[in-house]
């Protein structure tokens, strides 16, 4: 296949591709942690009747996916 002028060398798409896919599953990674402790903080509050453990799950679900988050991009560069 010829390159033509303004193509990418195919290594190159392949890494933009490979990056792209790891900073998505960073984002994900986010996303699913803090919905995840936020359902089992709530399923928590209906089940002990209190009303604090919902916001506590979100909480933690941050700062697990924020951690979650710095390992996956850490890996972009190598």
């Amino acid at each position: 296949m010829k390159k033509t002028e303004g193509e990418e060398p195919e290594s190159e798409q392949r890494e933009a591709t490979r990056k792209s896919g790891v900073a998505y599953a960073a984002g994900l990674s986010i996303f699913f942690s803090v919905l995840s402790f936020m359902g089992v903080g709530w399923a928590l509050d209906r089940w002990l009747g209190t009303r604090w453990l919902m916001v506590t799950g979100i909480i933690l679900g941050a700062a697990v996916g924020l951690f979650q988050f710095v390992r996956i991009i850490s890996r972009i560069d190598k």
